[in-house]
């Protein structure tokens, strides 16, 4: 008997889990079978996660390195680096303006009040958080030592070591051969953990939705309905409609194509709610079913768990809109070009983990003068809401590793045969 695909048992997984949290949802919550149930799909789901960061570090610094390694000429690492920061700039921008119109046409929270709003607003001033100190802090978080940062999982800073080893094998040149072969032979083996860990990943994914459709507040999703389908509607039209768009015009391929080769990955994004949690299932995916080269998948994709937020950057900006109509301000437009600067800003700096948005939210609300302590009424919703923007952030890195092979490749070498190692 045929064996059922990967792909396949995820899909059925995720349907089952969202059935079994909306069964233990309509259980007493003090129910021992609804605390039975919870506690096995926090285990499950928790353990799951655990594994994919376990590898998710060492992954990360040993794809970029080779990956930066591998370019080996300097035209070629300068045309990889112009082409993926291009794209990140371009795809976020065009997320924050699609936040930014929609929020302006639907105005979701006009209107609306909620006790919960107006008491975290009592006694608060308008202040502006300047932008000199996040960039010191984000220039802090850059640079450590690199053992510390592997140890405490500080993925940015990780990033930005391994890209400056990386570039230190290309310059070294034959002298560190060895390296490079031993640090290739490591990526290989991450890889191979991140096919054990795979077989799991239909329970996991069960446990982790069943455990989200069990404990969202209906009541509470009800009252900010309206903000929640803006926000959802808009995430899905940029990585249903815009990014496939992208690809296919640039790489020529087609929606199908891309879903079926992305499926893995988009629904562990949906469920971990982490980016960089699902760093392993992505990079398995770009290089295994979407055929990215190994050279540019292991550059683009760990540098976009990190930088490029397409779902974030747009839910920022669309949440900072919400919040000013909940507090009867009219933001203009010099102010929301404030916002558009401060959000793309807010998610290259916000880590790959669950509700890492809320994190750098608050940059984007005090860059226009709201008030932070009105992040209190988006909290409730973010969990919901995050495995959307997640899902679409793991689809804007995966459209992008496809979409810089196609315009580095595409392009002649002046160095002449090398162009192929690209």
């Amino acid at each position: 008997m045929r064996r059922t695909s990967l792909n396949a048992q995820i899909l059925f997984s995720a349907f089952a889990g969202v059935l079994l949290g909306l069964g233990l949802a309509m259980l007493e919550k003090e129910s021992p079978a609804a605390q039975a149930g919870l506690y096995i799909a926090e285990l499950v789901g928790t353990l799951f996660i655990d594994m994919l960061k376990m590898v998710m570090i060492p992954l990360v610094f040993s794809s970029i390195a080779v990956g930066v390694a591998n370019l080996r000429m300097h035209r070629q690492m300068h045309r990889v680096w112009k082409a993926t920061l291009g794209f990140f700039a371009f795809s976020m921008a065009v997320a924050i303006i699609l936040g930014l119109t929609a929020a302006n046409i639907f105005r979701p929270g006009e209107g609306l009040q909620l006790e919960m709003f107006q008491s975290a607003m009592q006694g608060v001033q308008a202040g502006q958080m300047p932008l000199s100190g996040f960039f010191a802090q984000l220039l802090h978080t850059l640079f450590q030592n690199p053992v510390a940062a592997l140890a405490q999982g500080n993925v940015l800073a990780v990033v930005v070591f391994s890209l400056l080893l990386g570039i230190a094998l290309v310059i070294g040149g034959e002298r560190y051969t060895n390296i490079l072969i031993l640090l290739q032979e490591f990526l290989e083996l991450m890889l191979m953990l991140v096919g054990w860990i795979m077989r799991l990943a239909p329970l996991g994914i069960m446990a982790l939705l069943a455990k989200l459709a069990a404990t969202q507040d209906v009541a509470l999703l009800g009252t900010l309905i309206e903000f929640i389908v803006v926000v959802v509607a808009t995430t899905l039209l940029h990585g249903v409609v815009v990014l496939p768009l992208i690809l296919y015009l640039v790489a020529g391929m087609t929606p199908l194509k891309f879903w079926r080769g992305a499926r893995e990955a988009l629904i562990t994004a949906f469920a971990t709610s982490s980016s960089s949690a699902t760093l392993p299932v992505t990079l398995r995916c770009v290089e295994q079913h979407l055929h990215v080269k190994r050279d540019i998948a292991g550059f683009v994709v760990p540098l976009g768990a990190t930088l490029n937020m397409d779902g974030t950057a747009l839910y920022e900006a669309a949440a900072a809109l919400f919040i000013a109509n909940l507090a009867g301000i009219e933001l203009n437009f010099v102010q929301q070009m404030i916002v558009f600067v401060s959000a793309m800003l807010a998610a290259m700096g916000a880590p790959g983990i669950p509700s890492a948005g809320m994190v750098t939210m608050v940059l984007v609300l005090q860059s226009v003068g709201l008030p932070a302590e009105a992040i209190a009424i988006l909290l409730p919703i973010d969990r919901l809401l995050d495995t959307f923007r997640t899902m679409v952030n793991v689809e804007g890195d995966m459209v992008g590793s496809l979409v810089v092979q196609k315009l580095v490749r595409g392009q002649p070498d002046p160095s002449g045969p090398d162009s192929s190692d690209v």
